[in-house]
């Protein structure tokens, strides 16, 4: 393993996207415990864009428009529910964690699942991987699957242990936060409009 292919990784992983987005607003809404898992399923999110890239599926997505375009839509579709639900939380007052309007705690498996989601349905991580990892790996040498297998664990790693510091950062900023209901609207509805945005540029992405 090289080490330009930490130090690639690590600005990859640092940059602010979807994953770190929603990452933050699970911890600063929820506390740590969903900033974890928020980090968990975005993580989990990497694996069929790795899976595809191993088995060259990406080349497929590369070269198939409607492929690439039938994922991109869906991504930009979650997107901007997640951009409405949550304005619509914002708007209910229901980010409030004051003991009498505390939201109610959200399972733990719909904080993963929603991860996992955001990161699946973005056919540019495909792309991303189908075109960063051979930088770093011989495909002609002996085990060069196993090579990128490996280097595509220590980028899931990397991304967890980066989104969870986010998380747990922005959690620990939480009890301070919430106790100012207007700053709580303004936050979430920044984050709604992140998401929006978001979604309006992968709308917009090409191949």
């Amino acid at each position: 393993m090289s080490v330009e292919f930490m130090v690639t990784t690590l600005i990859v992983v640092l940059l602010p996207g979807t994953g770190v987005i929603y990452t933050l607003a699970a911890g600063l809404t929820r506390g740590a415990r969903a900033a974890v898992l928020a980090a968990l399923g975005c993580t989990l999110g990497i694996v069929p864009h790795v899976t595809a890239s191993v088995l060259g599926l990406a080349a497929l997505m590369h070269t198939s428009a409607l492929a690439f375009q039938t994922l991109k839509y869906l991504g930009v579709i979650y997107l901007f529910y997640m951009a409405w639900q949550m304005w619509r939380d914002s708007a209910g007052g229901a980010i409030d964690v004051s003991a009498k309007n505390a939201p109610p705690a959200a399972r733990p498996m719909r904080i993963v699942g929603a991860g996992v989601l955001i990161n699946v349905l973005n056919p540019k991580l495909t792309l991303f991987f189908f075109a960063f990892m051979p930088q770093f790996v011989d495909p002609n040498a002996v085990g060069a699957t196993a090579e990128m297998l490996g280097l595509a664990g220590v980028f899931m790693a990397l991304t967890f242990i980066v989104f969870a510091l986010y998380g747990l950062l922005a959690s620990q900023a939480r009890t301070h936060v919430m106790s100012r209901p207007k700053v709580v609207g303004w936050l979430t509805r920044g984050f709604a409009s992140a998401f929006a945005l978001m979604g309006v540029r992968l709308a917009l992405a090409e191949r």
